[in-house]
Order: structure tokens, then sequence, then C-alpha cells
């Protein structure tokens, strides 16, 4: 894709509240951008130091699975159902490591498992 339309293409979709797309134009152009940070809009620039900055911190990007089983926590949080929550957990272990993953999980999930000592909040 060519710069300009790459550009354009990201200040339409962060104009028109795509940020979805905007986000995914991206993650897969973050080195072009980041040197043409100035041909980008406000809104733009603002998405792509944000996205930067999590990189930089550590911060991965999860996938559609881990989306899933998140969800399914906060779901059986929701419930108080702890046999199937510490069968998710059981499961995926290593996803509660991840502080990005922790991001997503909602008020109950996250006092059920720290109750739990599966995550420590600080």
């Amino acid at each position: 894709m060519i710069l300009q339309e790459l550009i354009t293409n990201i200040n339409k979709s962060v104009e028109s509240l795509e940020l979805s797309i905007a986000r995914k134009y991206i993650e897969e152009n973050i080195e072009i951008l980041r040197e043409n940070k100035t041909l980008l809009n406000g809104n733009a620039r603002e998405l792509l130091t944000f996205i930067s900055n999590r990189r930089n911190e550590g911060y991965e990007q999860l996938t559609r699975r881990e989306l899933m089983v998140i969800h399914a926590i906060n779901t059986s949080a929701n419930k108080f159902d702890l046999r199937e929550l510490k069968k998710i957990i059981a499961d995926n272990s290593m996803l509660l490591v991840r502080k990005d993953a922790l991001d997503f999980l909602n008020s109950d999930a996250k006092v059920i498992l720290e109750g739990m000592k599966a995550i420590n909040q600080s």
C-alpha cells in the first residue's frame, strides 16, 4: 500500500470511528507510520502513540481465543459458578499471568480470582 493511501485510510477510519480498522492498519505499518507521524490527523496520531506505548510496555494483542476465554471467565464470575471458573483457570493458567489480560476482566472476576489467589492485583 502506498504511504499516502495508507495515511488517508487511517485518517478516514479514525474520523468515522472505525478504530478497529485503523488499529489494524497502524499495527501492520507501525514503523513507517512512526517516521511519518506528522501526516496523520490528531486523533490518528494519538491512536498511533497509544499503540506504540502499549507495545513498548510489553502488552501484546490478545488472540480471539484468549478473548473468548476471558469472556468465559467473566461470565462464570458473574454467575458465581466456581466449578466452571476453576476448570477454565486450570486449562488457561498462563493467560492470567499476562498483565494485558487482566485489563479485560470485570470486577467480579477480579475479586473472585484474587480470593482464589489466581491473580495478584497490586
